[in-house]
């Protein structure tokens, strides 16, 4: 197995197997970063606007929490051929790279809603009578007093959870987009072997996935440090 590896491997790591994967791997960090990005912006919005104290009217409310509750609970893959099935009954033209993208962000928007919820929810009391006695206004109280000390709460599941879509994107490969996962299912086609194929992307994976953990904990470290005295 291992000659046969040894041997494979000049030409998987050829110069067109290599941009193959180089566009399998642009497409996966615009799945990730694109559609966590968009996602945690629906997300927080969708949080504001479930909190009474901020922008939150009952039917906001209502409708906000109905979006997490039930997304929150759909597996990524029913999500996909939901919404891959909703574009061909609509008749609306989009690719599937397009349709990968609308289920992340769908998806990441109400993880990241229930993650700032908690966030929001973390900020005592007396901090909002108090900013509320000082006639702050709404978006004073959100910008100087609950974002500032939401984010030490909210950081760490957020980037857990960004994570864990990078790996997601994955499952987009059940309708045909190019990422990583499909692009070694198509070479693996072409008779390389398995372990050649999913073992580099593994390896990839791990490059996406490694430094985006760490720079979250940078930011969590960076957030957790309080002013000298």
């Amino acid at each position: 197995m291992w000659e046969q590896l040894l041997e494979d491997a000049p030409r998987f790591f050829g110069i067109w197997n290599l941009m193959f994967l180089g566009q399998a791997l642009l497409n996966t960090l615009l799945l990730s970063y694109l559609g966590a990005a968009f996602g945690f912006a629906i997300g927080f919005s969708l949080a504001i606007g479930r909190h009474p104290r901020l922008y939150g009217i009952a039917p906001i409310r209502l409708l906000a929490t109905a979006y997490v509750e039930v997304f929150r609970r759909i597996p990524f893959l029913v999500k996909l051929m939901c919404i891959f099935f909703a574009f061909q009954l609509s008749g609306a033209q989009a690719s599937l790279f397009t349709i990968a993208l609308v289920t992340v962000v769908l998806s990441a928007a109400a993880f990241a809603a229930e993650i700032a919820r908690a966030g929001i929810e973390a900020v005592p009391a007396p901090q909002w009578d108090a900013a509320e006695a000082m006639n702050f206004s709404r978006w004073k109280v959100l910008t100087r007093v609950v974002a500032p000390q939401s984010w030490r709460v909210v950081l760490p599941p957020l980037f857990g959870y960004a994570v864990g879509f990078i790996k997601s994107t994955s499952i987009a490969s059940q309708i045909g987009v190019m990422e990583l996962t499909y692009a070694a299912k198509i070479l693996n086609t072409r008779g390389f072997s398995a372990l050649l194929c999913f073992g580099t992307i593994l390896i990839v994976y791990f490059l996406i996935c490694w430094p985006t953990k760490r720079f979250g904990e940078h930011l969590e470290a960076r957030l957790g440090r309080r002013p000298k005295v």
